[in-house]
């Protein structure tokens, strides 16, 4: 091993083994997340839009920017998710000349039934984890995605 290799938290081999780790429980997460959208006739970029709202409003463009889309690809999932009664729009409380787009009732109600059902679905994976090594996974991940939030 090179001190480059302990630098960097181990050699090629302890590396392989972390990023296989991740993409294996990526796609189990992606699974479940497929699955929940599917079940509720949305797209997936649909369901993130409704966890991102889930407790705040937020302009389209801040949304679009968040999730690496144009403006007009997400203001187009917007519309279908207020026509199916999920967002509205409203106008910005800081800035009149703005739009804020936020979830209805019925978009708060499947937010949260959909943040439960990822809950229960994903606890078994984290539940195997004793309280301290269940922060420090998850500081360890906000760590890796670099404070990448809304």
């Amino acid at each position: 091993m090179t001190a480059t290799d302990r630098e960097s938290g181990g050699g090629v081999g302890d590396q392989d083994a972390l990023v296989d780790a991740l993409v294996q429980f990526s796609y189990r997460t992606m699974g479940v997340l497929s699955r929940l959208a599917a079940e509720n006739d949305l797209s997936l970029t649909q369901l993130r839009v409704l966890g991102i709202l889930r407790d705040r409003r937020l302009r389209i463009t801040a949304i679009a920017d968040y999730l690496g889309l144009e403006k007009s690809t997400l203001s187009g999932l917007v519309d279908r998710a207020e026509k199916r009664g999920l967002v509205e729009r409203a106008p910005s409380a800081t800035d009149r000349r703005a739009v804020d787009v936020l979830l209805t009732a019925s978009g708060h109600d499947l937010s949260s039934r959909l943040t439960a059902e990822l809950r229960t679905e994903l606890t078994p994976y984290t539940s195997t984890l004793a309280a301290d090594e269940q922060q420090q996974v998850r500081s360890l991940l906000e760590r890796m995605l670099g404070g990448d939030a809304l």
